[in-house]
This record gives C-alpha cells, structure tokens and sequence, in this order.
C-alpha cells in the first residue's frame, strides 16, 4: 500500500507543469522544520525536494527516519544539535556518542556535511547556554576528528542578526560588545575547523516593526533607488544583501575577512496577525521567488561579489504547532498536503520539469512532528529579537531612500 502511494505521488510531482516563467537554480538550500503534527512522511518529502532542485537540506535535529529516506540522495544535510543538549555536549564522551548514533551511523548513505550546534544561542542572553556553547562545539569536532570524520562533516552554530550592535551603513556593521569575548572564541573555532559562520536573516522583522518607514520594495527585491553607503559607495537594493554585508564588516573588524558567511534562514510568511504587516501570500512570492532568482545569478553581496552565499530559504511547510504569532505558522512554501502555499515557479536543473505552483493535490501521508526541533527552534528564542541596531538601520535606509 505504502509502495502504491509513493509511486502515485511520484507520478504526480512528475507531472506538474512549470507555473510562471520558470527559474534555473543550479544549488536550493531549504529548511525542514517539523514542529507540527499533519506533515507528509519523510519519503514523499525526498520526492518533493527533490523535484523543485532543492540539493541541500537543513534539519533542526539528526532525525533518523528523514537521514533514511533521504539515503544515496544525493542531498546534502546539515543535522542540528538542540540548545538544550548543550551541557550535555560539554562531555566529550556524551558528543562521541551523539556523533557515533547520529552522524556515524548515516554515512555515507546519508550526505551529512555540516553539524550546528545550538540555534541563536547568544541572542537568549542565557549565561547557562552561552557558556557552554564553544565546548560543546568542540566536543562535538573532537569526536569527528577522533572517528575520522572531521574532514567530510564541519562543526558551526546559528546566529540571529541580534547579535549586531551596528548594521548600517554596512560598512559599519559590529558585534554588540557584550558578545564580542565568545564570539571572538567561536570565530578562532571557525577559522582553525575550515567551517562556516551562520547567520539567521529576516528583512520581514524590519518590515513589520516599522511599515510606515521601512520601504516594501527594499525588503522585497523589488525594483527601487536602493541606498549607497557613503564608506564605500557600494550600492544596495535590497535590504538583506545589506544585512549580510554588515556581517562581514563586522567579522573584518574583529580580524576574520575571509571567514565564509552562509544564510542558514531567510524567508517570508504567507500570513500573519492583524499587527503583522506585510505577511501575505503576495509579498511571500515576491521574497522568495525574487531571492531564488539572485541565487540562480551565482552572484555575491555589493561588498563580496565573488562569495557564495549558501542561502537557506525557510522552510519547506507550514507548521501548526510552532507557537507565537500566526506568520510563525505560516512561512513554508508548501503546506502539508503538498499543495503551494503560494504560486512560486523553480524548475530544477537536472529534471524535465518541476514547480512549485498552483492546483496541485499531492498525496501526503500525515507523520508525527520531530520533538528535537522544538528544543532548537522555538519562536521565543528564533524570533522575537528584532534587535536595537537592526531597527535603527531599518530607520536611517528609509531616510536615504526618501
């Protein structure tokens, strides 16, 4: 019956038409949250992916049914390790575990790449997570390194842009001064493990903060003046490159230039609460479908043209059960019975078609959440710091732009 199912879904997605122009994209990263309780299985979710050219998956835990379905998929995977797992991982034996059961036993079916550990963990301004943060991170390298695994899976964590004291003009861009000691610890990490500094992007909470002010088309990649930073007259027409760019100028400033910046989440919810302004099915097409057409160009940010930027769209589906505000609930491209959450048009590389579009009824076979992603990533610690600096910056854009 299962094999009956999956193949009908499979001839299904094989049979969507391309809705819209289509748009090439050559690498998708997406994130896979599973905070709900209507998602399909695992196995109908590889199809799925795999038809709109997603090649890179970020998970919030090591879920053991999601690294089997996606085996000899040629996917790649970023497994995360929960904030509350942190102290635990303080002891190398308890991370040489988690590594061996978690990571170990999936290769090389399974193409994990990458291990973040702990989500935003500065911006909780938690000493009891914070401290432990860079020895779990450690631990965790120490026990690749030990199995031998250490040159195929990178260790990193997740940062929100709250850790920001100063983002615009993007040459300006610097840590809050509280955070500069540790993060200063994880940076020596990053540098010295060959892995990746993350950073959570969100020009929806600039947007929504401040309607009035912020400009639409910025946030949105849509057509505008843009601004110019007066440091380095580079020019900016959307406010997210601007958002990564003071993040490298922030790394330049405590001496890591060439640190490789990824966006491990930006997206746009298709609906909100009444105070949530912008959170609709329109304005999510125009983020994402604008976003996917930057990644398409290989191009980088007005500061590092040439970097790549990585970028993880968040998130696959609609999740009922994360709680906060109805746009927490509501950012996945898709909803849980695979239909479009909006019309968005990706047709994959690599396959005679693929969309994401409307009309669509997929198949789905509802499956249980994951409760590790509700210890990583709940709207409390993902969400609700907008951050001081990023509003002032939202602010001084819109006073350039007019």
């Amino acid at each position: 019956m299962e094999l009956m199912r999956i193949f009908s879904y499979a001839s299904i997605i094989l049979s969507i038409s391309v809705y819209l122009l289509p748009i090439m994209v050559n690498s998708i990263g997406i994130n896979y949250g599973q905070i709900a309780d209507n998602l399909p299985s695992p196995e109908n979710v590889v199809l799925l992916v795999k038809s709109i050219g997603v090649t890179k998956v970020k998970l919030y835990d090591a879920d053991p049914r999601v690294l089997g379905a996606f085996a000899n998929s040629g996917v790649e995977f970023m497994i995360g390790l929960g904030n509350g797992d942190l102290e635990k991982m303080r002891d190398p034996n308890n991370a040489q575990d988690w590594v061996k059961q978690n990571v170990q036993a999936h290769l090389p079916d399974a193409k994990i790449t990458c291990i973040f550990v702990g989500n935003e963990v500065l911006t909780f301004n938690d000493t009891s997570l914070s401290d432990n943060l860079v020895p779990a991170m450690q631990s965790v390298h120490t026990a690749l390194v030990n199995l031998g695994l250490d040159k195929q899976v990178t260790v990193t964590t997740a940062h929100s842009l709250g850790i920001l004291q100063t983002s615009f003009p993007p040459s300006a861009g610097a840590f809050r001064e509280d955070l500069v000691d540790i993060l200063s610890q994880t940076l020596s990490f990053h540098q010295k493990t060959g892995s990746p500094f993350l950073i959570n992007a969100y020009p929806f909470f600039a947007y929504k903060g401040n309607p009035k002010q912020v400009s639409l088309d910025f946030v949105l990649f849509q057509p505008n003046q843009g601004v110019i930073d007066p440091a380095t007259n580079l020019h900016y027409d959307n406010m997210l490159y601007a958002q990564i760019d003071a993040v490298y100028s922030a790394l330049a400033s405590l001496g890591y230039k060439k640190l490789p910046v990824h966006i491990s989440e930006t997206g746009w919810p298709s609906k909100g609460d009444e105070d949530e302004a912008g959170a609709t099915p329109d304005n999510a097409k125009k983020y994402n479908g604008n976003l996917i057409k930057l990644m398409s160009q290989n191009a980088g940010t007005p500061l590092r043209p040439d970097s790549d930027l990585n970028i993880y769209v968040f998130a696959l589906f609609n999740e009922n059960m994360k709680p906060g505000p109805t746009s927490e609930r509501n950012y996945g491209l898709f909803k849980p019975d695979g239909t479009p959450a909006y019309a968005l048009g990706v047709t994959n590389n690599n396959t005679a078609s693929g969309s994401i579009g409307n009309g669509v009824t997929m198949p789905f076979s509802p499956t249980s959440s994951s409760t590790g992603y509700l210890s990583i990533s709940s709207a409390t610690g993902r969400r609700k710091f907008v951050g001081h600096a990023l509003m002032m910056a939202s602010l001084l854009l819109i006073k350039t732009l007019v």
